[in-house]
């Protein structure tokens, strides 16, 4: 990593990887933000710790000899960091064996055979530096570090990045190759194929894991549908017959401002229900001057209804009237409580088509019967960067949910308890059905992504879009409430089968992994010297603490039995937080470089003098002028790294973002971090004159 890298295969890679996830890749276990990409952190790993040939001249003594070796490790990163050959056991065997050979060279010991993978994997653990991330949160690098099968520690403040790190890199490793215990599964092994060609193979990995959560998901599913599955009717098509209600389509509602009209207005950011070529469909609203209410109508021909919106950053115009509101008019409403909804139409799945059905009165009076029996306290942040909805009277976590919504929520969640219970009678130990409780809580918590009154409905796609397609909760005027017993995006099983499949897939046989929360500013958990490789947080990008919230307060009652220490506090931890909210702190800035020198000093303290550290760092480029000079976060990052005492010995630019998410499109937002690698600068090493560092400088280009 200090001397040469396949860096466009690794771009490549990773920006394909960020494009394109696959559904069992680790970003579909739980919303995170701003994960770096697999592919990235593979490489940074391997490259930090197998040598450059150029450092062993015994084995390769000519520059020829050494560019053919760096060719052959370049040929072998470059399939490595390729995500279908993530789970590749030949080729992850011999990335092992290149970190254990380097590793065996720096010691004069003899590394073992290459055709040995158990040995070449115990040597590493016994040998090998730890990897250490202090902050973790998605959990990649420790995920990746564990794939090359090394040991992984993790840390965070936040207790949700904790318990996704932990569902990814501890549990796993505990209960690898054991059966599962459910009753339909035959403990003996998996079957694959069919007829002839079927054959038994063993439970490898974490399969016996995946297999329980699936079948326990499904007794969540069967006995919710028992308790509350009358909230959620079919629908009645007009040819006869009854199909699957996907989702049902809301506006939200205010009074109209003109007094002659004064009828709930609806607030649609569209009129159009699907952009499928052959299958376009709208809605039309129909006025009842007599009853001054609104009524819509769904419409597949003959276009006659608004264009665009009723609703923009300048204010709302009614559909009945034609009455223009201001925008400050429009929160005034919501603030003082006379927000309301209104079902515009209902969409039902038939075969692969789309069916798209007015209101229908037993509908309605299904969504507005439910009476949820518990609702997660906690109030929202008064002002956050990442949540704006609080200037349209959205205070407390709750009412970002509709009643029915809460209803079912809180029907899984109860459920997790009486699961557990029957874990225990099919005969799984008390530990083992702790570890299902928590995955199908991680279910439950991706279940809150696409159940809450933020949803949006995808028009290209016929589907409910969840809630964080960004990286906050904007205002959303109209949204989609998916029905958790259909077969679409936002069921309850989909999110199980999510959970399942990326837990099938993680590395079959790898090294423990430890995940703990901690603030990186004042703990390091860093026994053995770690290698340090990590993602720190940039400034003000992502307010990760109030985000979080959304998922912490479903979370905390399901797991606090089981993890009573992470999930202690009544909210996730802010005023340790490491990032500039000038929200909620009166310097930020200040207080951002402050905690992330102390951070780095630490690092610097605790880190291998073996290898390289290295860091990941995104920042939009901005400058800011403080006492007579202009300053940028880039500058920031490096004057805090030499602070530390490290000095940069490489830099590698690695396309780490999505070009086409959704704040990209019309945004300056991030396309590339850039990894600062690091080393450790001697106590004694002295300054340099300016001229001298030119001269340096030169000779070095």
């Amino acid at each position: 990593i200090e001397v040469d890298l396949p860096l466009d295969t690794i771009n490549r890679e990773s920006a394909r990887e960020k494009a394109f996830p696959r559904l069992s890749h680790p970003s579909m276990l739980h919303t995170w933000w701003a994960r770096r990409p697999l592919a990235a952190c593979r490489a940074v790993l391997f490259a930090s710790l197998v040598d450059d040939p150029s450092t062993c001249q015994d084995e390769f003594p000519t520059p020829g000899e050494q560019q053919r070796e760096r060719e052959r490790l370049h040929e072998l990163l470059g399939r490595l960091v390729k995500w279908e050959n993530s789970g590749n056991p030949e080729l992850l065997a011999a990335a092992r064996y290149e970190i254990a050979l380097s590793l065996a060279r720096s010691k004069n010991e003899t590394a073992p055979p290459q055709d040995q993978p158990a040995a070449i994997l115990d040597y590493l653990n016994r040998q090998a530096q730890p990897i250490y991330d202090p902050f973790c949160g998605g959990g990649s690098i420790p995920l990746e570090a564990q794939r090359l099968g090394l040991r992984a520690i993790g840390t965070d403040l936040n207790p949700v990045a904790v318990l996704i790190t932990k569902a990814l890199i501890e549990l796993p490793p505990q209960f690898a190759h054991r059966p599962p215990v459910n009753p339909a599964a035959d403990p003996m092994g998996i079957t694959v194929g069919k007829g002839k060609n079927a054959r038994q193979t063993p439970w490898r990995g974490a399969a016996g894991l995946a297999a329980d959560i699936r079948y326990y998901g499904r007794q969540m599913r069967e006995l919710a549908r028992e308790k509350i599955g009358h909230l959620y009717p079919p629908a009645q098509l007009p040819e006869g017959g009854e199909a699957t209600v996907i989702a049902w389509l809301w506006a939200r509602t205010i009074p109209c401002a003109n007094p002659a009209c004064a009828i709930p207005m609806p607030l649609l950011k569209t009129f159009q229900l699907s952009q499928k070529p052959g299958n376009e469909h709208w809605i039309k609203p129909v006025v009842d001057t007599a009853t001054k209410a609104v009524s819509f109508v769904v419409q597949n021909h003959d276009r006659d209804v608004p264009e665009g919106a009723n609703i923009d950053r300048h204010g709302a115009t009614c559909v009945a009237c034609g009455n223009t509101a201001p925008l400050q008019y429009v929160r005034e409403q919501a603030r003082s409580g006379r927000i309301n909804k209104q079902m515009t139409c209902f969409v039902a799945e038939s075969g692969r088509k789309r069916i798209f059905l007015p209101p229908a009165d037993e509908h309605i009076a299904s969504a507005l019967s439910a009476n949820p029996l518990w609702r997660p306290s906690g109030s929202l942040p008064a002002k956050a960067r990442s949540i704006s909805v609080q200037t349209y009277g959205f205070l407390q976590w709750h009412q970002l949910f509709t009643e029915r919504q809460l209803t079912a929520m809180t029907a899984f969640s109860d459920l997790l308890a009486e699961v557990g219970k029957l874990m225990i009678e099919d005969g799984a130990e008390a530990e083992y059905a702790n570890a299902i409780r928590t995955y199908l809580a991680i279910a439950t918590s991706k279940n809150t992504d696409y159940c809450s009154s933020f949803t949006s409905w995808n028009l290209s796609g016929e589907s409910v879009s969840h809630a964080f397609t960004r990286q906050g909760i904007p205002m959303l005027w109209d949204f989609a409430e998916a029905n958790p017993f259909s077969h679409s995006a936002g069921n309850w099983l989909t999110h199980v089968e999510r959970v399942a499949e990326v837990v099938e897939n993680l590395p079959k046989d790898s090294n423990s992994g430890g995940t703990y929360q901690a603030d990186a500013a004042t703990t390091v958990y860093a026994k053995d010297g770690p290698v340090i490789v990590t993602d720190p947080p940039y400034y003000d990008n992502i307010h990760y603490a109030d985000s979080s919230d959304f998922f912490y307060v479903w979370l905390r009652p399901l797991l606090r039995e089981i993890y009573p220490d992470l999930f202690a506090g009544l909210m996730v931890p802010k005023e340790e937080e490491m990032i500039a909210s000038r929200f909620r702190f009166e310097n930020p800035r200040q207080r951002f470089e402050d905690l992330l020198n102390q951070t780095l000093r630490l690092i610097r303290e605790k880190c291998s003098p073996d290898f390289p550290s290295s860091i990941f760092y995104a920042y939009k480029q901005h400058e800011e002028e403080r006492e007579g000079r202009v300053s940028t976060g880039w500058e920031t990052m490096l004057t805090a790294v030499v602070n530390a005492g490290f000095q940069v010995v490489g830099t590698w630019p690695m396309r780490t973002e999505r070009s086409v998410r959704s704040n990209a499109l019309t945004a300056n937002s991030l396309a590339s971090s850039v990894v600062l690698v690091c080393r450790p600068r001697p106590e004694g090493a002295a300054p340099a004159l300016l001229q001298q560092f030119r001269l340096e400088l030169e000779r070095e280009v």
